[in-house]
């Protein structure tokens, strides 16, 4: 059974559509690149996914099963925006999660949260915004999910610290796990990734994995996006 599996989906913003009859298949256990143009569509996919957009024609199924209750229990959404109050502590924060997510891991948002550098008092406001995507990133990432959906974690960060992000996201992950990462940053990113998803105007233009489509057009992911998006 596929992960996702999206056939003709459909949004429309009034009568300008974020997706137009998009259909994308994804197996578990990879790392998926979802790349595109701003305003191509990623961010409402993913939220399409997340169950947080109900509102859409098509059909979606993530493992097996239509955007619910359900779905949501092994879906970790990171969306691009805060989605913590500014005024909690790190660590009530890590106490909502643990209360909230039955599939919670304390001990590696810890750890990932000591790999950052994060003093578990600070309030939220107190911190940049780099520092807040990677509380928000430890948080989401220590979930036992079966679908991670990253909306461009590592765009608020400087490029030294993008490496340490990564190696977050992949770090004691389960295999059978698929992670789709929403991104502009290719060449931050490629060295992660299984296969890539281009979108645009609301499509997809190509699904295939990094180590084929670098055997068929003789150049990297990051120079391929280059061009196709020039």
């Amino acid at each position: 059974m596929n992960a996702i599996d999206i056939t003709g989906c459909t949004k429309k913003y009034g009568s300008l559509p974020a997706l137009n009859g998009l259909s994308l298949s994804l197996p578990p256990g990879q790392i998926v690149g979802l790349l595109g143009e701003n305003g191509c569509g990623k961010t409402t996919l993913l939220k399409i996914l997340a169950g947080a957009l109900t509102q859409y024609d098509g059909e979606v199924m993530i493992h097996g099963q239509r955007p619910g209750p359900e779905t949501k229990a092994m879906v970790s959404f990171l969306p691009d925006a805060s989605f913590l109050a500014g005024g909690v502590t790190i660590e009530e924060a890590v106490a909502y999660f643990r209360d909230f997510f039955f599939d919670f891991n304390e001990p590696k948002c810890r750890d990932l949260l000591g790999i950052f550098g994060l003093d578990a008092g600070r309030k939220l406001n107190t911190l940049s915004k780099g520092m807040r995507e990677k509380v928000q990133l430890s948080l989401a990432m220590s979930r036992e999910a079966k679908v991670f959906l990253l909306d461009e974690p590592i765009s608020g960060v400087d490029p030294a610290a993008r490496e340490v992000i990564l190696s977050a996201i992949v770090r004691d992950l389960n295999p059978e796990a698929l992670v789709l990462i929403s991104t502009h940053l290719i060449h931050d990113l490629e060295p992660v990734l299984d296969g890539v998803a281009m979108m645009r105007y609301g499509q997809v233009l190509m699904a295939d994995s990094v180590d084929h489509l670098r055997e068929v057009h003789h150049k990297s992911v990051d120079e391929l996006f280059r061009e196709v998006y020039r």
